[in-house]
């Protein structure tokens, strides 16, 4: 054998080894690979679980988010969301309607400031806001680690509490007078009988030609003044609880203007009538509905002694308040408004702001409402005149026929309405 042979084998046998050393390492290289392939595939398979298990908890994080949003907003009661330096962060549609203003406004600003731009504190007793009377309580934000990271202000709505308390105590109290008045008028009215019957037989025994006649008739029309008023006692004491009927809606409103019309014609008053087409009639007694009207037409027009606009609205109470079916008839001015302080005490029996009249008039207007067992709702701010609401039951389903309801308030003993609403010309005064 060559040299040139001998190498050319040797040169096989390590190009031989190469080859083979090559494929083991392509081999391990190969099983490296899929061990690799097989890895990077269960952690795709891993990772596309984790994202799906993300996935999840962020979209049970906006539900939730969007769960615990619709709580906060559908609150009755305001909230306000505090850091610890007393910033507003976060607010509820509640609390940037009592406070006037816009979420966006309230958030970034300091809570004190706010209060104090509404003229609203941080106090127990109950604060009037506008027509709203409301309670703030804070209260610390505690997290379930314990930390306290800012706080909650609460601004509850007292409104319908505080009017329900001031109703019972005005109730109590006037229940309390009405007593007294009763007895008090019924004592009064023997003697001016008395009075009447002497000066009737003065006037008869002197003629009519008489000097002292004229002195006699003078005693007998003050007598009879004084015993108009009497009258008027009585029915606030206790309304005639006559029984009621359907009337139609729109004359029982234009007979009470037309009574009222001499009022209305010292000044120039706009009337306008916002009567529901819907509401044919409604469940009284028409006598003294409309003496519940004419005192509140004559107390509107003698609130704009310049003039303005007098609205009459008739409309169904979507508010319930009366429990079942209401309707609700406003008289609604725009005059010189309440004044906050006489509010308590607006249909208390000989309480006037006038020169003139008694300040009975709002008090047999609430004697006749609870009569019908309704409610009045006085809304009014100074210098931006005054609503008087009426709500009375509607006990006959919506549906009912307006002449179902004519043909039964055909029945009621109407000869007697307008001797009822003599009664009340003479009260003109917003009590």
């Amino acid at each position: 054998m060559t040299f040139t042979a001998l190498q050319s084998a040797e040169e096989r046998e390590v190009l031989r080894a190469a080859f083979q050393s090559f494929d083991q390492a392509a081999q391990t290289l190969q099983q490296s690979y899929s061990a690799l392939t097989a890895r990077v595939e269960q952690m795709d398979l891993e990772l596309a679980h984790s994202n799906e298990a993300l996935r999840r908890q962020l979209s049970d994080n906006e539900a939730m988010r969007t769960h615990l949003d619709g709580i906060l907003e559908s609150l009755s009661t305001g909230v306000l969301v505090l850091d610890n330096g007393g910033v507003i962060v976060r607010s509820n549609a509640p609390a940037a309607n009592v406070l006037g203003m816009a979420a966006t406004d309230l958030c970034g600003r300091r809570v004190t400031d706010v209060l104090d731009q509404v003229g609203l504190s941080f106090c127990d007793r109950p604060q009037r806001i506008g027509q709203s009377v409301v309670a703030i309580t804070r209260s610390p934000l505690q997290t379930r680690s314990g930390c306290w990271p800012g706080s909650l202000l609460l601004i509850q709505d007292m409104t319908r509490v505080y009017h329900l308390e001031e109703q019972l105590q005005r109730r109590d109290r006037l229940a309390a007078m009405g007593e007294m008045i009763g007895r008090i008028a019924h004592e009064i009215r023997n003697p001016l009988g008395s009075i009447e019957l002497f000066a009737s037989l003065l006037r008869r025994e002197l003629g009519d030609s008489a000097p002292g006649a004229l002195y006699a008739e003078q005693i007998s029309q003050a007598v009879r003044a004084m015993d108009g008023l009497l009258a008027n006692l009585l029915v606030y004491t206790k309304p005639v609880r006559t029984p009621h009927a359907w009337h139609p809606a729109e004359p029982l409103v234009l007979d009470s203007l037309s009574l009222a019309a001499h009022a209305i014609s010292r000044v120039p008053v706009d009337i306008r009538l916002d009567l529901d087409p819907g509401i044919h009639s409604v469940w009284c007694h028409e006598g003294q509905m409309k003496q519940v009207l004419l005192n509140l037409i004559i107390n509107g027009v003698q609130a704009m002694p310049s003039g303005g606009v007098l609205t009459i609205q008739l409309k169904r109470d979507e508010a319930g308040s009366l429990g079942g079916p209401a309707v609700r008839l406003m008289v609604r001015d725009s005059g010189t408004g309440i004044d906050p302080a006489h509010r308590s005490r607006l249909f208390d029996p000989f309480f006037t702001t006038k020169d003139e009249g008694t300040g009975l008039g709002l008090a047999i207007v609430y004697a006749i409402v609870e009569a019908h067992h309704g409610r009045i709702d006085v809304e009014s701010a100074v210098g931006q005149g005054a609503s008087f609401a009426i709500v009375l039951p509607d006990p006959v389903p919506v549906g009912l026929l307006a002449g179902e309801r004519a043909r039964d308030a055909h029945h009621d003993d109407s000869a007697d309405d307008e001797s009822d609403c003599i009664l009340l010309l003479e009260e003109r005064s917003h009590g």
